[in-house]
């Protein structure tokens, strides 16, 4: 399909430019007219400017970020809710996004919605940008004529799971940092420091400690091996990326990180939060319940946790309670499992879930103030030792010869 390059005003009368993909000069008068944008020049690119613009796009391409679905389903929102028309909305909303395979991906949906297709099965097309519960709410919000207040309940809970994560992100950024310059370190120390204090010592031909001619055997393995040593590395980390893309892989990866010490409870904190959000969303929008844990299982981002919400949609089928099925789970605490039974007594689970939501949110928080302190002091500790082994090893041999030259 050829991209043609225009020229045009907005209503304020500001000089604005793009490019659009559409079939004929007449499309693209079209659609900016449908944004309230008046064209001006409108001009066919050639095949070598084309193929040069796909290959930017390509190169610089990224996956929609959480920050964009939220400002994309807020501005929906605000559209719809004022009146604007869907494929009005959403052709002006891909002119505006910044991130252009976002944009290519509201043309497709705006050029299905005029094909005739509903909007949540032309959503549903692109499932690596829109997940499945994106699509059952705006299914749910166009069966009840509400789609503007499900693009709102979408933009709040992406917003709050953005705050879990970038909260989790933020508590991990010291360790991971120091432990990358720990790393560094140890490196640049066995490759250049150490060499040259063992060529001092091998020029007083002098008997080494213990600890000097381990570290001198570690750089000298360090030397002789660090291309093995990256290629294995690098090897390595391709093969983990691959393998946890497979459904096995994920699985085993998602379960590992639930069981690293201190932060997988966190972890699962918080995914049991999003979870909670989420289940609580979709109940309270009107899906069934069986259907709201099918697609939150799928929404989780965890494959492990994924798993147990799908067995507890199972158990609710054959004709179990929800109180029961996710005792089964073995996810929940106890005061979790009273709140879902009271719930369920009281037929207000929806509103017991976002209370078990803001629970866990309310601990994973008290959690992430108090993980830097508890990582501090191992950090300190493990650079206390690497310190101590290199004093060791350093500083010994020379006090040695020190000493033997005084006597």
């Amino acid at each position: 399909m050829p991209v043609y390059h225009y020229k045009a005003r907005n209503a304020r009368g500001d000089a604005i430019e793009g490019r659009l993909e559409a079939p004929s000069v007449e499309t693209v008068a079209d659609q900016l007219l449908g944004t309230g944008v008046t064209p001006v020049d409108i001009t066919e690119q050639r095949d070598e400017e084309n193929a040069w613009t796909r290959l930017q796009a390509r190169l610089t391409a990224r996956r929609p970020s959480l920050d964009d679905l939220i400002l994309m389903s807020r501005q929906l929102y605000t559209l719809l809710r004022a009146g604007v028309p869907i494929v009005r909305a959403l052709t002006g909303l891909a002119e505006n996004t910044r991130n252009p395979v976002l944009a290519e991906v509201l043309h497709d949906v705006v050029q299905q919605l005029e094909s005739g297709r509903p909007l949540s099965s032309a959503l549903n097309q692109h499932s690596k940008v829109f997940n499945s519960l994106f699509v059952s709410m705006i299914q749910v919000g166009e069966t009840t004529g509400r789609v503007d207040e499900a693009f709102l309940q979408l933009s709040q809970h992406l917003e709050s799971e953005k705050d879990i994560r970038d909260r989790i992100k933020a508590a991990l950024r010291y360790p991971v940092t120091v432990l990358g310059f720990i790393v560094v370190a140890m490196f640049i120390i066995n490759i250049y420091v150490i060499p040259q204090f063992a060529n001092l010592f091998k020029s007083f031909k002098a008997e080494l400690p213990l600890a000097t001619r381990i570290l001198v055997a570690t750089s000298d393995f360090f030397l002789a091996w660090w291309p093995a040593m990256l290629a294995a590395l690098v090897i390595g980390i391709v093969m983990f990326t691959r393998f946890i893309r497979t459904e096995a892989g994920e699985y085993k990866w998602d379960r590992f990180k639930l069981k690293i010490p201190y932060t997988g409870s966190i972890v699962m904190r918080a995914t049991l939060a999003r979870f909670a959000r989420a289940f609580s969303m979709t109940l309270r929008a009107g899906v069934p319940l069986t259907q709201s844990l099918a697609v939150v299982s799928l929404a989780v981002d965890n494959r492990f946790v994924g798993d147990h919400v799908h067995d507890m949609r199972n158990g609710v089928e054959r004709g179990d309670t929800l109180t029961r099925t996710a005792r089964a789970t073995e996810m929940f605490t106890p005061l979790v499992l009273q709140m879902m039974a009271v719930g369920e007594e009281t037929g207000a689970v929806d509103e017991l879930l976002e209370q078990v939501a803001d629970f866990y949110e309310r601990e994973v928080n008290h959690d992430l103030k108090r993980l830097s302190a508890t990582i501090e002091p191992v950090m300190i500790v493990i650079i206390g030792v690497m310190v101590l082994i290199l004093a060791m090893g350093i500083f010994l041999p020379m006090w040695d010869l020190v000493d033997a030259i005084r006597k």
